[in-house]
């Protein structure tokens, strides 16, 4: 049987090198690597090594050498396709059949990889052209020498259509290798244009270009960030049989390397960030794809470094990205590996951050950097009050729940002593619910003081606390239900829009990936529509429906699609069009927005009554203005109800 190099590497980078020799072969850590006695020969004195970074074992007394899948066939006498087909079926692959037509496609996926050099460097070239000089401008105000443009082969998808696929014809591609590889795309047949070799349409046109590799340095996709007005900033390749964005991170081939020099692994948001990291001296920089880091990734992640640095903005949007990153890695954990979570500076990315204040600001920064057991502990606290009895068990038994996802049960059992301790600490008592003396603050209530305290202030009128974590507590659809009915009926609206119109769900999936809902049962199911349409984003609303139900969600799709929702916008109607929907969705996430806005505006507002500083008071009147536009919007959606294409009562 003939197996293709990809997949091999698929299996050796799905099943642990050390987990399969330490079934046969008692394993020590020591640094980066294991090391135990020699299964193929008799030693006293361990000279067996494993290297989970470099992918191989090595026994300095022997001479014994090989990968995972030569690991296989030595101790268990396998031949190669056995042991491969072993590890695959552990891995959850399915083995490829040989036959001509996988040859076949075998051959067309290797012409695609040299389609996407090709293309890589004609990209380059315009880059470097007559036609560039804006693109080379912009690259320069964002800090980037030539050297580093160069290494990270930036080019510019210029101005002037087809001139890519002129291009790449002449050196002999052909329009059909040109859409495989997500290069040139042809129109949707409901746009009324015909599907001939006439229609093909540029995917990246007046865009700076930035390769996506695979984990062997091999382009299989582009990022492109818009020159002149464009309704997306930032455009990745659609999903081929070579790219698929949940599984890859920008720049993940050099950061590997890197990662093995440096131990340490940054995962920040954007190509821009990477490469300013990179040519500050931070070279094992990696950034997902515009979505959520998914659980692949998060594996990606690990295989490079024990516990890579999510570096998260230091506001609420980042703190919510955290949040989620966290809720991944649970069920995954495993000793040994885990993530740390680095907060930026109000105001800063670490493209602005390098540049500014240099790479020693940046190093504070993931000096800083708190343990997934903190973040694990805020986003179950969140704005919760504690101000009772019941409330303080109400978080016990949430907390069990959130621990209770670990699967490896020695993690679990040391998370549930570790949250036990901070509840003692926080609140008193007991975290598997115990008695004893509850703590008090200097002002008469619970929980306001110890390791694991909050901090902020306490809002009597509202009964939160205020400070890490609070949430918005006002709606504008309807006046008459309790606030959080009215919260809910809004996520409610945004969601049954998103199931029965999936093309819009596609066209807000970076804003949709950046938002948290209050509702944890709403949360995850829009973190499902998310990775369902990251996988196949061709699913219609019948298919869509199909998967949630699988999935367990087909109760909470009845509550979305039912008319009590649906009175309150209708434009998440199935029969509505897809322009009403479009709108009506943009003008949700305003009011989300809007409610943002007056979140960050009160905390900047605090800050600055602790600090009458200029930088303070600068950033009040800046949230002032984003509230504003952000009302203007709102305003609109008043207006959009009004006119009769939807409502939002």
């Amino acid at each position: 049987m003939s197996l293709s190099t990809e997949f091999l590497d698929e299996i050796r980078a799905r099943v642990s090198l050390a987990g399969v020799v330490g079934r046969k072969v008692k394993l020590v850590k020591r640094g980066r690597e294991h090391s135990g006695l020699c299964p193929f020969h008799n030693e006293k004195s361990p000279s067996f090594t494993v290297s989970e970074d470099k992918g191989f074992f090595h026994c300095f007394g022997c001479g014994a050498h090989g990968d995972v899948i030569g690991f296989v066939m030595r101790t268990e006498g396998l031949a190669f396709p056995e042991a491969a087909e072993k590890l695959a079926n552990e891995a959850g692959l399915q083995m490829p059949v040989s036959t001509p037509m996988d040859r076949e496609a075998a051959q067309r996926r290797a012409d695609l990889y040299e389609v996407l050099d090709a293309a890589t460097g004609w990209f380059q070239e315009q880059l470097h052209a007559s036609g560039g000089e804006e693109a080379r401008a912009y690259l320069e105000r964002r800090g980037l020498s030539p050297e580093t443009t160069a290494l990270f082969r930036l080019g510019l998808a210029p101005d002037s259509r087809g001139a890519l696929r002129k291009a790449m014809n002449a050196r002999g591609y052909d329009d059909d290798q040109l859409v495989d590889a997500g290069l040139m795309k042809r129109p949707d047949s409901d746009e009324g244009s015909p599907r001939s070799s006439h229609s093909l349409r540029d995917y990246f046109f007046n865009r700076i270009t930035f390769p996506i590799t695979d984990r062997r340095g091999r382009v299989i996709a582009f990022g492109g960030r818009a020159l002149g007005d464009s309704k997306a900033k930032y455009l990745n390749s659609p999903e081929t049989t070579m790219f698929h964005k949940g599984r890859v991170l920008y720049n993940m081939a050099r950061a590997r390397q890197a990662a093995h020099d440096t131990g340490e692994v940054i995962v920040v948001e954007g190509y821009m960030d990477v490469i300013a990291l990179a040519q500050a001296g931070f070279p094992a920089a990696v950034a997902p794809l515009g979505t959520a880091v998914t659980e692949e990734q998060i594996e990606e992640l690990w295989r490079m470094a024990p516990r890579p640095t999510m570096c998260l903005d230091g506001d609420a949007a980042g703190q919510r990205a955290g949040f989620r990153a966290a809720t991944r890695a649970l069920p995954m954990l495993k000793p040994g590996c885990s993530l740390g979570f680095a907060v930026l500076p109000p105001n800063e990315d670490p493209d602005s951050l390098v540049n500014s204040r240099g790479a020693a600001a940046f190093r504070q920064v993931l000096d800083s950097a708190q343990p997934l057991a903190e973040v694990v502990w805020r986003m179950t606290l969140g704005d919760k009050p504690m101000t009772s009895p019941e409330d303080r068990a109400a978080l016990r038994v949430e907390l069990r729940k959130t621990v209770a996802q670990i699967a490896d049960p020695d993690l679990k059992a040391e998370y549930g002593r570790e949250m036990d301790q901070r509840v003692q600490q926080a609140f008193g008592g007991n975290f598997s619910g115990g008695g004893g003396a509850r703590h008090r603050d200097k002002g008469g209530k619970y929980g306001g003081a110890g390791k694991y305290g909050r901090g902020g202030s306490w809002d009597k009128s509202s009964g939160r606390r205020r400070g890490w974590g609070d949430q918005a507590t006002t709606m504008r659809i309807g006046a008459l239900q309790s606030p959080e009915f009215l919260r809910r009926r809004q996520d409610q609206v945004l969601l049954a829009t998103l199931v029965n119109h999936p093309k819009v769900l596609l066209d807000y999936a970076e804003d949709l990936a950046l938002l948290r809902l209050e509702a944890q049962d709403l949360d995850h199911f829009r973190q499902a529509l998310l990775d369902l349409v990251a996988r196949e984003p061709d699913l219609d609303s019948d298919a869509l429906k199909c998967h949630l139900s699988e999935q367990g969600y087909s109760g909470l799709l009845g509550e979305l699609l039912s008319s009590d929702v649906y009175v309150h916008g209708k434009f998440a109607r199935p029969a509505t069009d897809s322009l009403a929907a479009r709108e009506g969705i943009g003008h949700v996430l305003a009011v989300f927005r809007e409610r943002q806005a007056a979140e960050d505006t009160e905390e900047a507002a605090r800050q600055l009554a602790v600090d009458m500083s200029e930088d303070h008071l600068a950033r009040v009147r800046a949230r002032q203005e984003l509230g504003q536009e952000d009302e203007g919007r709102t305003i609109d959606l008043d207006r959009f109800a009004a006119a009769g294409s939807s409502d939002l009562d």
